[in-house]
């Protein structure tokens, strides 16, 4: 079973390169590696071209979600996988996958991994890819576990393409990402998506904010959006990122199966209320020209 993996990149081509290094030798299966390189003049575009490894390109920072939809529209296999290009990705981590999606056996999910190191499971095996004791890694890392989760990561993240294209892909008035995958997540729950869920042995070695910590009140690169996106979430959808988190996909507890409509009792209702409280507030009080520029 093959996937096409997609990879958004801005100007970070050592770590690329360590990220599509670990999936041709930890992958069973011969996958398309499919990168949207942003900018791309650290020598990314001659490196992709050598290895003659297909690529989207803009010459400036299109984000994350418009990157993403660039690629998925170039793909050419039933699934796309989205990940971050300082991911190492642990053998059999596509078996996993191949696994679980002959187990569920249709296409309406969102199944993701689990981050280790900068993320859920903390097993340190350096914080860059100069000091990353990959030996001490690969011995011990499936003695590290979580479990198998209810919601997801975000990244890494499978889909099946046709559910992909009906949501219509990342939203990108997200720019350049934060909240997408939130919404990208209601998007799914609209249309009768159920199965939301992380899974343990799906494991990936996260370094984590590689990109936006150098970019970092860059005058013109922008990389981390702050608390725009949850805004923008909710003058969307009515209700906070950590709300829908909460109440609909359940995030982190153990997974038990396909999730349901949420328990509208007391306790819902009144977070439901303290949301629509930001709501107003983000809508009619909130400074107009910090309005103007959030939308």
């Amino acid at each position: 079973m093959e996937f096409s993996i997609i990879i958004p990149t801005l100007n970070n081509l050592e770590y690329l390169k360590f990220c599509i290094e670990s999936i041709k030798k930890n992958s069973n299966f011969n996958h398309e590696i499919l990168p949207h390189v942003n900018i791309g003049n650290d020598g990314t575009l001659k490196y992709l071209k050598k290895e003659n490894i297909d690529y989207t390109f803009t010459d400036y920072n299109a984000g994350i979600c418009k990157g993403m939809n660039l690629a998925a529209n170039k793909s050419t296999k039933e699934y796309l996988l989205y990940a971050h290009d300082d991911f190492y990705f642990c053998p059999d981590w596509d078996l996993t996958l191949k696994n679980e999606i002959n187990l569920i056996g249709h296409n309406d999910f969102y199944l993701s991994g689990t981050m280790m190191n900068n993320g859920q499971i903390k097993f340190d095996c350096g914080d860059s890819i100069q000091n990353f004791d990959e030996k001490k890694f690969l011995n011990n890392y499936k003695e590290h576990n979580l479990f198998d989760f209810q919601g997801s990561t975000w990244a890494p993240h499978l889909i099946h393409k046709k559910i992909w294209n009906k949501v219509g892909g990342f939203s990108e008035e997200f720019f350049p990402g934060t909240g997408s995958d939130p919404d990208l997540n209601m998007k799914l729950w609209n249309i009768g998506v159920r199965i939301f869920k992380g899974i343990n042995d799906f494991k990936v070695y996260h370094f984590g904010s590689i990109v936006t910590r150098r970019y970092k009140n860059h005058p013109t690169i922008k990389t981390e959006s702050g608390s725009r996106g949850a805004k923008i979430f909710l003058l969307k959808w009515g209700i906070s990122i950590n709300f829908f988190k909460r109440f609909f996909l359940k995030s982190e507890s153990r997974y038990n199966g396909k999730l349901t409509e949420p328990n509208k009792n007391f306790i819902f209702l009144f977070n439901l209320f303290i949301c629509k409280l930001n709501l107003y507030y983000i809508k009619y009080i909130y400074n107009f020209k910090n309005r103007n520029n959030l939308l």
